[in-house]
């Protein structure tokens, strides 16, 4: 487990292409992950074995709250436990920051990851709607 670099963007793209959701949201880009790694440089997080990419999280923290996006492992890794390593890593860091609670993207319509987030102790908020507006 490691924190990305700048030197990892074009792997960690090419590895959400495979192992990550995404058909409801507009694509990652490697401006996007370069921006985030300026602002918190430990914020993306890597499972590495072998040196190949088989995990990540974006622990984000932005003082106040803390959440979780983009965790995805590998598919043929899956049901080893490196998710629940990954979303452990991000919670420690939340910890050493103050964090008191934390929250993580998870689709609806993403039910194989439902079982997993619950064996992690999260609870689906039903209470709330995310609310979106692209600005580009």
């Amino acid at each position: 487990m490691r924190s990305a670099t700048v030197a990892d963007i074009a792997a960690v793209l090419e590895f959400w292409r495979t192992a990550a959701e995404g058909a409801h949201r507009p694509p990652d880009s490697a401006q996007a992950l370069e921006a985030l790694l300026e602002r918190d440089p430990e914020a993306l997080l890597l499972a590495v074995d072998d040196s190949a990419l088989i995990g990540t999280v974006i622990a984000g923290w932005d003082g106040w709250r803390c959440h979780i996006y983009r965790l995805a492992v590998a598919p043929e890794r899956r049901r080893q436990g490196i998710g629940r390593l990954l979303v452990k890593a991000a919670e420690e860091r939340f910890h050493r920051l103050g964090g008191i609670r934390v929250d993580a993207m998870v689709l609806d319509d993403n039910a194989g990851a439902h079982p997993a987030w619950r064996a992690c102790g999260y609870e689906r908020q039903a209470e709330w709607s995310r609310w979106v507006k692209p600005l580009q």
